[in-house]
């Protein structure tokens, strides 16, 4: 087994109901955040923390993503006649992020049943699952932060987030102890979710970032759907922390829900002002709203 994290898949098969009109002919993966679909910036995220191999899970009507990070060779020929050179960069910029595949969930059956959708491409190493939902503002990388935790303690690790009060039962929620050197990370000893406020094991949110050994693939394998009929990746990590052991890492950065409509509308506002060409500009206009 390869100890090195290399590949990065990420589940992208779902519906988006959340966004419905807009998700009804346009993946939720590929709604604009600012100027750049929101799956792009978990790959650049991935690229940035040393990830070589990207690993999409589609689904039917998923097609444009890979429109996307594919050439285009009619916008790129009338951009450079036009001499539109910085368009032309980013055009192509999109083509050249990694290398990219692609694999087909053909039926709707849970995360858990995504990630094993990519077993073959993946092969014996360990690999990172990346939320495309979940946009994360930090700097080092949020997965660059889990790999060096991956790196140092061996085993899997779980990306968390503190969340105070009721909210946190709109989350997976890790139980556990805090590990004596490093106050960030978190010896993992279960997982419940989306637990009633006052059952909450710990204020540790679980969210779209793991590092996971392969070892979860064959534990995947034999999970039984739930109730809804869907194999749950939370079920895979809580049989393999019965073999190895697991780590939360509460990361340094700024998570947005990307996939919820308030969450979308935060992220857009605050990178929208770390824009060099306009953030200045939308912050006056922002100013002269006069909101309360």
């Amino acid at each position: 087994m390869s100890k090195s994290v290399r590949k990065a898949v990420f589940p992208a098969a779902g519906l988006g109901t959340r966004f419905l009109p807009a998700t009804k002919a346009v993946p939720k993966e590929m709604l604009s955040l600012v100027d750049k679909p929101i799956i792009q910036y978990g790959v650049e995220e991935a690229i940035a923390s040393g990830i070589e191999h990207i690993i999409i899970v589609t689904g039917r009507g998923k097609g444009v993503m890979e429109d996307h990070f594919d050439f285009t060779p009619e916008l790129d020929a009338t951009l450079e006649r036009k001499g539109k050179t910085e368009l032309l960069k980013i055009s192509r910029d999109a083509a050249t992020l990694a290398r990219i595949s692609f694999v087909r969930q053909k039926e709707p059956l849970g995360l858990g049943h995504a990630v094993l959708c990519a077993r073959d491409l993946v092969g014996d190493e360990p690999f990172a699952v990346i939320l495309p939902d979940d946009v994360i503002d930090a700097d080092p990388p949020c997965l660059k932060q889990m790999i060096d935790v991956f790196n140092e303690k061996g085993g899997s690790v779980l990306a968390t987030m503190t969340v105070e009060g009721a909210g946190i039962s709109a989350y997976g929620v890790l139980a556990g102890s805090l590990d004596d050197a490093n106050h960030r990370i978190y010896n993992c000893t279960g997982m419940v979710e989306k637990p009633r406020f006052e059952e909450a094991p710990s204020s540790q949110a679980i969210i779209g970032r793991y590092i996971l050994t392969p070892r979860v693939f064959e534990l995947l394998e034999t999970t039984r759907p739930g109730a809804i009929g869907e194999i749950q990746l939370t079920d895979g990590i809580l049989s393999l922390l019965k073999d190895e052991k697991v780590y939360g890492y509460n990361f340094e950065g700024k998570r947005f829900d990307a996939g919820d409509k308030f969450g979308m509308l935060q992220a857009t506002v605050e990178f929208a002002l770390k824009r060099p060409e306009f953030g200045n500009k939308f912050r006056e206009y922002l100013k002269g709203l006069g909101i309360q």
